[in-house]
């Protein structure tokens, strides 16, 4: 995307956050804008402070850029490679070890996505490290693009990735035990990290906040934030038991959400974002 892109979505999102995760991709790969983008988010005006998280590979990561990083509010550090699909298969995280603790970057924080009293840690520095698996950072959330190809999706229709973490549900907020969260794939914003078929709207020429608003009003937008994804199509005729149904056909949720989306709400696409159904009163 270009830098004016990038600068409007910016603009565009909610004036509150507790945490904000850049991602890719490889973050790292477009340093000039990524470090733009970290400047312009120190600018902005906030009355709670923001947890800068970057999800990166590790592959590009020097002490030089690791300094520039922390310079410009990064204090929160994911390297999402260890794994044995990477091609280090996981080889450099010694290394990396080594480079952040020579920073003083902590690595003794294992789930900063789920204790909110770490969101607020203004500077204070961590890192942690994850990989894809076939349980869950492959097959149960991405049943897409190469784990499919690969056929290393996670065939389990009863798995409703959905209801967790980084699924769709609290994506509206209205539920306690996780945080509400939302996705912006490029200027796509989607309930879920995976990401629905259509984007719920365009972050370069909507607020977010007016998209979950008008989502919020939505029987599919709701569906989603319950964590029920079978409940999509009720005002379009579909039962949660003709959708279960459909899911254990397509063996993985989310792709039955992108039949969903491609079929049921197929009549409903404009060109960057989708209507939804209203909520019956």
């Amino acid at each position: 995307m270009s830098e004016d892109a990038c600068m409007q979505i910016i603009e565009n999102l909610p004036a509150e956050m507790n945490r904000l995760i850049l991602s890719g991709g490889e973050p790292l790969a477009e340093r000039r804008l990524l470090y733009r983008i970290l400047e312009q988010l120190r600018e902005r005006k906030a009355t709670i402070p923001t947890q800068i998280m970057l999800q990166t590979n590790g592959d590009l990561l020097t002490g030089e850029i690791l300094d520039r990083l922390i310079e410009l509010g990064v204090t929160r550090f994911d390297i999402s490679s260890i794994d044995r699909y990477h091609k280090h298969a996981g080889s450099r995280l010694m290394d990396l070890a080594e480079l952040f603790a020579s920073r003083g970057v902590s690595g003794d924080e294992k789930d900063p996505l789920i204790d909110k009293g770490q969101y607020l840690h203004t500077g204070h520095l961590s890192w942690g490290y994850w990989g894809a698996t076939e349980e869950m950072w492959l097959g149960g959330n991405w049943a897409r693009g190469r784990a499919l190809e690969k056929g290393i999706w996670k065939r389990d229709p009863h798995h409703n990735f959905c209801s967790i973490l980084s699924g769709a549900r609290n994506f509206l907020g209205g539920y306690d035990d996780i945080p509400q969260e939302i996705s912006i794939q490029l200027w796509k914003i989607n309930p879920c990290c995976p990401g629905t078929k259509y984007p719920l709207g365009d972050a370069r020429r909507e607020r977010v906040a007016e998209v979950l608003l008008r989502a919020s009003k939505t029987t599919v937008g709701k569906a989603l934030n319950d964590g029920n994804p079978y409940q999509m199509g009720v005002d379009l005729g579909i039962s949660e038991q003709q959708a279960r149904k459909k899911a254990e056909g397509f063996e993985n949720v989310c792709l039955y959400c992108d039949h969903f989306f491609e079929t049921e709400l197929k009549s409903l696409k404009t060109d960057t974002l989708i209507e939804l159904p209203q909520v019956r009163r």
